[in-house]
């Protein structure tokens, strides 16, 4: 629970970056294998046939990049993971929420590319966003997990079915 209580105890000793054009630098770490940093930023400004690669990357079927747009459009929080190394700045991971601005928001689509797999990269920024969201008072935290990586949140702190709830789904014939 020390993942979570941090974020609940407020700052961690993480400062935010500057604000860019469309959206803030939340944090830039020095990458540990080579000579590059790792930005996480709120800018919804991005190509989306670059996230389409990074999907692809992973093996999720494709969507539509024009549900995508709308997708992004109407999430509350998008939070990106770049890789940027010298002049060149390449997506390598990827984030979003909806919310209802008040109790509760839902993580979607959560991806990091597999060649920054294992780094402790995708805990960061899943501890981006939730730290995002704290600090917009929201405090029910929900989240859909692929059984392969059911594992991974559990250790941030998520829980399947906490006090017996039931997600439950309505697909059209």
């Amino acid at each position: 629970m020390g993942f979570w209580k941090s974020l609940f105890n407020g700052s961690d000793g993480a400062t935010p970056g500057e604000s860019e054009a469309s959206g803030t630098v939340l944090e830039a770490i020095p990458e540990q294998r080579g000579s590059s940093t790792i930005i996480f930023s709120t800018d919804r400004e991005i190509d989306l046939y670059e996230l389409e690669e990074l999907c692809n990357a992973v093996g999720w079927a494709r969507r539509p990049i024009r549900k995508v747009r709308k997708a992004i459009q109407h999430s509350y929080l998008v939070v990106t993971m770049w890789e940027q190394r010298g002049a060149r700045r390449r997506l390598i991971g990827f984030s979003r929420a909806t919310s209802d601005h008040a109790f509760n928001a839902t993580i979607w689509d959560v991806v990091v590319h597999p060649d920054f797999q294992g780094r402790g990269l995708g805990k960061e920024l899943m501890k981006q966003m939730i730290k995002k969201l704290r600090s917009d008072d929201i405090s029910n935290v929900t989240l859909f997990a692929d059984p392969h990586v059911v594992d991974f949140y559990r250790g941030l702190g998520f829980m399947p079915d906490p006090e017996g709830i039931k997600g439950m789904f309505w697909y059209p014939d």
